[in-house]
C-alpha cells in the first residue's frame, strides 16, 4: 500500500500555506510562508507536473504494478488539490494580511484603484524607472518565430483597437519586475505607508506606451517551463560543457503551466494557446498577481512584525577563538544547526587553508553559498600549496550555474576538480582535512546532513559532525578515492564496515537493524525504530516499516515532505504513527534511530529514504559513537515527537490533524534552542 508522492508533496506544501493563516505568528513571517507556498508550487509545476501529464499518457500495460493508479483520477485530483489551495491563499491574502497591516498603517494596492494623491508619482515612477525596460511585442504569425516568453517572467497581453482602420491587435508587454523591484513604497497618506505592485505602474500607464489607440482589455499572463536537465546518458562531451548548453535552454523549454488572469475571453486563451503552442490540460487560470513568491521581498516596515531576532549559540567555546583541530582531538563535536553557531565550519576550512601542517583537503559539494566562504578558503588553500581535492555536483537543480561558476574559479587556483558522473549523482556531504601532527598524519573528518553553506545554516536545521575516529574517517578517504576513479559501485570491490554508503551498504544495513527489531518484538522485548528525514518514497524500504509494525515493533516518523507509507492501517501499519513539522526553521535533519537502551544505534547522514537516494546517488551516514553526542540526538527526537504547536499527525487517509494533548503547549524548536543552551 503506498501512497502517491506528488500527493503527498501537496499536503506538505498545504501546510505551509496553513501557517500563514495562523495569527499567533507574526504578520510578515505569515507573509514569507505565503511567498514559500507560491515558490513551492512554481518549482512543482517545473520538476514535477510534466512528468505527471507524461505518466497519465502512458499505457498501462508498462507501468509497474506497484504503481498502477487511475492516472486521470490524479491529475484531476492533483489540479482539484491545486484549486482549492489557490482559493486558500487568496482569501488569505485578502482576508486577513491585508487588512492586518492595514492595522500596522501599511495600505497594499491590491487589485484596486489607485488614490488620485498617487497617480502622479505613478507615472513619474514609470517614466523615469521601469520605460527604459519595456518592449512591446506584436503578437501575429511572426511571434512564435521571434518571440519566446521566458520562465515565470510576468507579461501583460494587451487588446487594442486602431480607431482609424478599425482592426484589433494584441500586444505583449514584459513586466521588469526582475530587473526592477517588485513592489514600489509610496508617499505616505494619513498616516499610512503605501504599498504598490511594479505590475500596477505599468497598467496605469499603459496608455502611453499605445498613443491614439484605444485599449480594449489587459490580463496579466506568466508560463512556468520544465525544468529538468535531461542528459540522456551522453558522454562524449564535456559535462560542464554539456550542462552549461542545457541551462541556456532551461528557461525557454516546454511550458509546463501557463497561468492567466481570471476573466480572460476564451477566444483569447485559444489564440494565446495556439501561439504559443501550449497544450490546453496545461492552462490555469489564476489571479492578476502572479510570482507571489516575490513577496519575500516586500518592504520591511517594522521589525515588531517579524520573527524576534536570533542569536545562534557559540559553541564549542574552546572552537570559537582557538585551535578548531585541537578541539576536534579532544572530543567528537556535534552542532545543532541553525541553534548553533556555523563558525565552527567556517573556523574549520579557514584553519585548514592557512595551517602550515596540513598537507591535503578533499570536500563533496552539493549546493554552496554564492558567495561562500567555504570555497573561498578552498582556493585560498590551493594558492597556499595544499592539494585541494573537490567533487563538485553540477546536476545539482535550480545551482548547477552557482556551481560551474565556482568550479572553473576552483579550476584556475588549482583545486583538483571531480565532476559528477551521469550516473552517479553525488548527494554527499563530507569532508576530509589531513594534517600533520607529532610527525604523524591525522585525518579529521567532518560529516553534515546538509549541504556545507553559510546562507542556509541560518535557516535549515542540521547536524554536523566532526571526529577523528580512525575508522570512520578511513572509509571516508576510501569513499574519497572511489569517487575519483569514476566507476560504479557495483564494480568496486570496496566494503564499508564503519560508515554507510548508498549504492553500497545502506539498505542492508537498514534491513539488519530493522530485523534486529523484529526479533525482539517477536520476543516480547521492546522494539523502536525512529526515523527522521525530509521524503520517504522507496517502496522497498516501506515495505521493511510494514514488516516491523506487523511484527510489533512501534515505529515513529517525522517526515518533512514526501510520505508514501499509510500509517494506522490495518493490517499493514498499525504500530506506525507519522508527524510532520513545519514551523520557522525548514526541518531539513535525517536521523535513523533503531531500537532504545544500551543497543541503541543512532546515525545521521544526507540520504533521504526516496528511490533515488538510495539506488542513484552516493550518499553518506555515520553511527554516531560517542555517547554525549548519541544522546543528543536522542533527545532531540524526542523533543521533536513531543511537538504539540506546530506539528501535525497524518492519518491513514493521509490526512492531516492536530495532535490531541492536555499537555503544556510544547514547541520543538523553541525547545531544541532552551535544551542546547542550557547545556552550555
Amino acid at each position: 500500500m503506498l501512497y502517491n508522492r506528488d500527493l503527498s508533496w501537496l499536503g506538505f506544501n498545504q501546510l505551509v500555506l496553513d501557517q500563514a493563516d495562523r495569527i499567533t505568528i507574526p504578520l510578515f513571517e505569515r507573509m514569507r510562508f505565503l511567498a514559500i507556498f507560491s515558490s513551492n508550487l512554481d518549482e512543482f509545476f517545473r520538476v514535477r507536473y510534466p512528468a505527471i501529464v507524461a505518466f497519465s499518457k502512458l499505457d498501462k500495460k508498462t507501468i509497474r504494478k506497484e504503481m498502477l493508479i487511475n492516472e486521470n483520477e490524479l491529475a484531476d485530483k492533483i489540479q482539484l488539490t491545486i484549486k482549492k489551495q489557490l482559493q486558500q491563499f487568496g482569501k488569505i491574502l485578502n482576508g486577513s494580511i491585508i487588512p492586518e497591516l492595514k492595522k500596522h498603517n501599511i495600505y497594499f494596492y491590491y487589485n484596486e484603484q489607485i488614490r488620485s494623491e498617487h497617480l502622479r508619482e505613478v507615472k513619474e515612477l514609470f517614466l523615469t524607472q521601469v520605460l527604459s525596460f519595456i518592449q512591446p511585442i506584436l503578437l501575429d504569425n511572426d511571434t512564435a518565430r521571434n518571440f519566446m516568453p521566458e520562465n515565470n517572467q510576468l507579461y501583460l497581453v494587451v487588446t487594442l483597437k486602431d480607431q482609424v482602420k478599425n482592426t484589433i491587435l494584441h500586444t505583449v508587454v514584459n513586466i521588469p519586475s526582475k530587473k526592477l523591484k517588485r513592489f514600489f513604497e509610496l508617499s505616505t497618506l494619513e498616516g499610512y505607508d503605501y504599498v504598490i505592485f511594479i505590475d500596477d505602474i505599468v497598467r496605469e500607464n499603459i496608455s502611453m506606451l499605445f498613443p491614439g489607440q484605444h485599449i480594449e482589455s489587459v490580463y496579466s499572463i506568466k508560463f512556468n517551463r520544465d525544468a529538468e536537465v535531461k542528459l540522456n546518458d551522453e558522454y562524449s562531451l564535456n559535462l560542464l560543457d554539456k550542462i552549461e548548453r542545457k541551462l541556456s535552454v532551461r528557461d525557454t523549454g516546454p511550458t509546463s503551466r501557463f497561468l492567466f488572469e481570471s476573466g480572460m475571453p476564451v477566444n483569447m486563451q485559444l489564440f494565446l494557446s495556439s501561439l504559443f503552442k501550449v497544450k490546453l490540460e496545461d492552462m490555469f487560470e489564476g489571479g492578476r498577481y502572479h510570482n507571489l513568491s516575490d513577496l519575500f521581498n516586500f518592504p520591511n516596515f517594522s521589525y515588531d512584525l517579524q520573527y524576534a531576532k536570533f542569536k545562534p549559540l557559540s559553541y564549542p567555546s574552546s572552537a570559537s577563538g582557538g585551535d578548531i583541530f585541537n578541539s576536534i582531538l579532544q572530543k567528537d563535536i556535534l552542532l545543532h544547526l541553525p541553534y548553533h553557531s556555523y563558525s565552527p565550519v567556517l573556523s574549520f576550512f579557514n584553519q585548514a587553508a592557512v595551517d602550515t601542517d596540513v598537507t591535503h583537503i578533499f570536500i563533496t559539494l552539493y549546493r554552496v553559498a554564492s558567495e561562500s566562504h567555504i570555497v573561498n578558503a578552498l582556493i585560498s588553500a590551493a594558492r597556499n600549496g595544499k592539494k585541494v581535492t573537490a567533487f563538485i555536483e553540477l546536476k545539482a537543480r535550480f545551482d548547477e550555474a552557482n556551481n560551474i561558476r565556482w568550479s572553473r574559479m576552483m579550476k584556475d587556483a588549482g583545486v583538483k576538480l571531480i565532476y559528477s558522473d551521469p550516473e552517479i549523482k553525488v548527494h554527499s556531504k563530507i569532508a576530509i582535512v589531513q594534517k600533520m601532527i607529532a610527525k604523524k598524519k591525522v585525518a579529521f573528518g567532518v560529516l553534515s546532513t546538509g549541504n556545507f553553506n553559510e546562507t542556509t545554516a541560518k535557516f535549515y536545521t542540521d547536524h554536523v559532525l566532526f571526529t577523528v575516529n580512525k575508522p570512520m574517517v578511513k572509509e571516508m578517504l576510501m569513499l574519497c578515492e572511489f569517487l575519483q576513479k569514476k566507476i560504479k559501485p557495483e564494480e568496486s570491490k570496496i566494503k564499508f564496515e564503519d560508515i554507510i554508503v548508498s549504492r553500497f551498504n545502506q539498505l542492508p544495513v537498514f534491513e539488519h537493524f530493522i530485523n534486529r527489531e523484529i526479533k525482539k518484538a517477536k520476543k516480547g522485548l521492546p522494539a523502536l525504530i525512529r526515523i527522521k528525514v525530509n521524503n520517504l518514497e522507496e517502496p522497498s524500504f516501506i515495505e521493511l516499516l510494514y514488516k516491523a509494525s506487523q511484527a510489533g515493533v512501534r515505529v515513529h516518523l517525522i517526515v518533512r515532505s514526501v510520505c508514501c507509507l499509510v500509517p494506522s492501517l490495518q493490517p499493514f501499519s498499525t504500530n506506525i504513527v507519522i508527524k510532520r513539522i513545519v514551523d520557522r526553521f525548514l526541518e531539513h535533519t535525517r536521523l535513523f534511530i533503531f531500537g532504545s537502551g544500551v543497543d541503541v544505534m543512532v546515525a545521521m547522514g544526507s540520504s533521504d529514504l526516496m528511490t533515488r537516494n538510495l539506488l542513484h546517488r552516493i550518499e553518506v551516514i555515520v553511527p554516531v559513537k560517542e555517547e554525549a553526542c548519541k544522546q543528543e540526538l536522542l533527545d532531540y527526537f524526542e523533543i521533536q515527537w513531543k511537538d504539540n504547536t506546530q506539528a501535525v499527525i497524518i492519518n491513514n487517509k493521509m490526512e492531516m490533524e492536530l495532535p490531541v494533548s492536555n499537555d503544556p503547549e510544547w514547541n520543538a524548536q523553541q525547545q531544541i534552542y532552551g535544551y542546547l543552551k542550557h547545556k552550555l
